[in-house]
């Protein structure tokens, strides 16, 4: 003789959850485009202003400073 079971057989299967009906797993091409041409532009400017006077001027600075600190120059 054998014990009963503890289990229950339904005899259909279990519902499935309902998928999202929008992935967002990721940011989307309008977006990465956006992302992409204001890199660039930030990147265009940023090279503008260091590869001009102004750049030259802010190093020339900037190391005569780090230079000052250290008692050499």
């Amino acid at each position: 003789m054998s014990l009963p079971s503890t289990r229950r057989r339904t005899g259909s299967r279990l519902p499935r959850p309902a998928r999202p009906t929008r992935r967002e797993d990721g940011i989307t091409t309008a977006e990465y485009a956006v992302g992409t041409a204001a890199g660039a532009g930030l990147a265009g400017l940023l090279y503008k202003m260091l590869s001009g006077g102004f750049g030259n001027e802010l190093l020339k600075t900037l190391f005569d400073h780090v230079l000052g600190l250290l008692g050499i120059g």
